[in-house]
């Protein structure tokens, strides 16, 4: 039986590749229930997964929802919401990597990401009001966050797309990469995260979530106030730091 969403980890990396190429990587009940299962997996793995990264096999990184099951009863109310709320909260940074169309709800899934990495094939729009549709799974919280409130409305009023070098440029994307750089980008990310203290780089992610929308002295306060301090691996990896010195 194919998988949907292939779940692959090694060496502290996992990586979650949505795998219906033929179906433009189309959002179905049963991928989301795939990517569900595989959230639990990374969610109760903890600090032995350094960083994640969501992928996806063929041309298209995501066409969105699958609208051939409008109507399909899902297994309780707001259920692709929440999967998008826990793969954006999951502890671990979350590198995206897109490649062609990124479109609607999959714009939606990418914005989860802590970096997103856009293949200069990329092309990113947002074609909720092409189909009389109103997001619900993050996208008019998530995308002003990243480009700005008045760029997140031309892109939404429009429906226009954005090319990878354009989104790269607003700030949608962290980079753009040419296709055949992608994965190995990519690789090169995930590996320089997880090599880092996985007590580090997971206080950083909540310290950079939780203080998203305090103003400057309430952050530095919250962020003096609720640092984790030093962590387990401190004396370890000062002594290898001086070591390679």
């Amino acid at each position: 039986m194919t998988q949907l969403v292939h779940y692959h980890c090694e060496d502290g990396i996992a990586a979650l590749t949505l795998n219906r190429p033929e179906q433009r990587n189309a959002l179905s009940l049963a991928l989301w229930q795939e990517l569900e299962t595989h959230l639990t997996t990374i969610e109760q793995a903890g600090q032995d997964i350094g960083v994640v990264v969501l992928r996806s096999n063929g041309p298209v990184f995501c066409a969105g929802n699958d609208l051939k099951e409008r109507g399909v009863k899902f297994p309780r109310p707001f259920y692709q919401p929440h999967i998008v709320r826990r793969l954006a909260s999951l502890p671990q940074p979350l590198i995206v990597a897109v490649q062609g169309g990124c479109f609607t709800g999959g714009l939606e899934l990418a914005l989860a990401g802590d970096i997103i990495i856009a293949a200069e094939s990329a092309s990113f729009a947002d074609t909720h009001a092409k189909f009389s549709m109103v997001p619900m799974w993050g996208l008019t919280q998530r995308l002003p966050r990243r480009v700005g409130s008045f760029k997140a409305r031309e892109i939404s009023f429009t429906g226009l797309p954005v090319s990878g070098r354009e989104a790269e440029r607003i700030g949608l994307a962290n980079s753009c990469v040419p296709d055949d750089q992608l994965e190995a980008h990519t690789a090169r990310l995930a590996k320089a995260i997880a090599s880092q203290s996985r007590h580090s780089v997971f206080a950083y992610k909540a310290l950079y979530t939780e203080q998203t929308d305090l103003p400057l002295d309430a952050g530095l306060a919250h962020e003096l106030f609720n640092t984790r301090g030093v962590g387990p691996d401190l004396a370890e990896r000062v002594a290898k730091g001086f070591g390679k010195a």
